[in-house]
C-alpha cells in the first residue's frame, strides 16, 4: 500500500486527494490553517474551494506537517507558488526516499526558480517531478475525462504516470520538466489577457490572437531556458492554454474579465478566496524576459494593466499598433 500526502487543501489539492483515495492509496491531506481544518473534518467537504465534493472518510485530514510528511512514499506539493518555499522549510529532514510531485503552477518571484527547483533548493537532492496540464479541479473531482502530463527523468515520469493514472484521469509522461513547468505557469498570464479581452467586450478573433501569439511568447522564453519547443504544442502548453483562457472555471481569466470591465486589481483580489497565479507570475516572467533577452509584448501589456494601472484600451491599442512583422512561431 502506497502512503501519499497532499500538501495543500485548495481545490486542486483536494481534488487530487479524492482521486488518489479512489485508487485505494493511503491518503493524507494537509491544511495549513487549523481553524479551517476543523471545517473540513466536520463537513468532510471543502466548502470554500471545492464545494459539492465529499472527502472520503479514508482520507486523513491534518494541519500537523510532521504527520503529513512522515513515512510517506509520495508527497504532492499543492500550495500557492509564492508560499511553497515557506511550507517546504517545515519539511526539512523528511523524505530522503520520497517522491515529490509538484502540481504548483508558478515561478518564484525573487529567485526566478521553477517549482521543482524551489523544492530542490530547500530540501536538497530529492526525487521530484511535475504533474501539469488542462485540469480544472472540479472536473477531475467529478471524474470528467481529463488528460495531463507527468514530467521528470524517465523513471520519475513513468512513476508519476503509474500513480495518478486511473478512472477518467489519463496521464502521459514527458522528460521535459522545464517545458512542462513553464507552460503551466506562463499560460496563466495569457489567460488574464483573454479575460481582459472578455471584460472589454471583444470577441473570438481577439481571444484566438491572444492565445496563439501568447503561446509564441511562452515558447520563446521556454526555448531560451532549455525547453523542448514541441512541449508547448502539448498538454502542458496549448492544452492548458485552451482550458485556462476559455473556461468559466478559470480564476486567471476571471481576474482579467473583472479588470477589463473596470475594476482595479486590489478590488478583484480582495473578493477572491482562491489564488490566481498569473497575477504574480507575470512579474517573474518579465524579469526572465529581461534577463534572457526575449520579446513578450502580451505579457508586458498584462503587467502594465495589472500592476501599473494602465487603461486596458490603451494597452490593446499599443499591441495592435506595434511595428509590422513577419509571423514567427518561436
Amino acid at each position: 500500500m502506497i502512503n501519499i500526502s497532499v500538501i495543500g487543501a485548495g481545490g486542486w489539492g483536494t481534488a487530487l486527494a479524492v482521486h488518489l483515495a479512489k485508487k485505494k492509496y493511503n491518503v493524507t491531506l494537509w491544511e495549513n490553517f487549523p481553524d479551517y481544518l476543523k471545517v473540513l473534518q466536520a463537513k468532510r467537504e471543502n466548502i470554500k474551494f471545492l464545494p459539492g465534493i465529499k472527502i472520503p472518510k479514508e482520507i486523513v485530514l491534518t494541519s500537523d506537517i510532521n504527520i503529513a510528511v512522515k513515512d510517506k512514499d509520495v508527497i504532492v506539493l499543492a500550495v500557492p507558488s509564492q508560499h511553497l518555499r515557506k511550507v517546504l522549510e517545515q519539511m526539512k529532514g523528511f523524505g530522503n526516499k520520497t517522491l515529490f510531485v509538484s502540481v504548483v503552477k508558478g515561478i518564484e518571484e525573487n529567485t526566478l526558480l521553477r517549482m521543482s527547483e524551489v523544492a530542490k533548493d530547500v530540501l536538497g537532492d530529492i526525487n521530484v517531478g511535475v504533474l501539469s496540464g488542462p485540469s480544472h479541479a472540479i472536473e477531475v473531482a467529478k471524474d470528467i475525462p481529463t488528460t495531463v502530463v507527468g514530467a521528470g527523468n524517465a523513471e520519475i515520469a513513468k512513476r508519476i504516470q503509474e500513480i495518478f493514472m486511473g478512472g477518467n484521469l489519463r496521464v502521459y509522461n514527458n522528460t521535459d520538466v522545464v517545458g512542462v513547468e513553464l507552460g503551466g505557469a506562463l499560460k496563466n498570464i495569457i489567460a488574464i489577457g483573454c479575460g481582459i479581452s472578455d471584460g472589454l467586450g471583444y470577441g473570438d478573433n481577439t481571444k484566438a490572437a491572444l492565445m496563439t501569439r501568447g503561446l509564441v511568447e511562452i515558447s520563446r522564453l521556454g526555448i531560451k531556458m532549455g525547453a523542448d519547443p514541441l512541449t508547448f504544442a502539448g498538454l502542458a502548453g496549448m492544452g492548458d492554454m485552451i482550458v485556462t483562457c476559455t473556461s468559466k472555471h478559470s480564476r486567471n481569466r476571471k481576474v482579467g474579465e473583472e479588470i477589463g470591465s473596470g475594476k482595479s486589481l486590489n478590488e478583484v483580489l480582495k473578493n477572491m478566496e482562491m489564488v490566481a497565479e498569473g497575477v504574480w507570475t507575470v512579474k517573474s516572467a518579465l524579469k526572465l524576459e529581461s534577463k534572457l533577452g526575449v520579446e513578450m509584448p502580451i505579457s508586458h501589456a498584462v503587467y502594465d494593466v495589472l500592476w501599473k494601472g494602465k487603461n486596458p484600451l490603451i494597452a490593446v491599442g499599443e499591441l495592435m499598433g506595434r511595428t509590422p512583422k513577419e509571423e514567427s512561431l518561436t
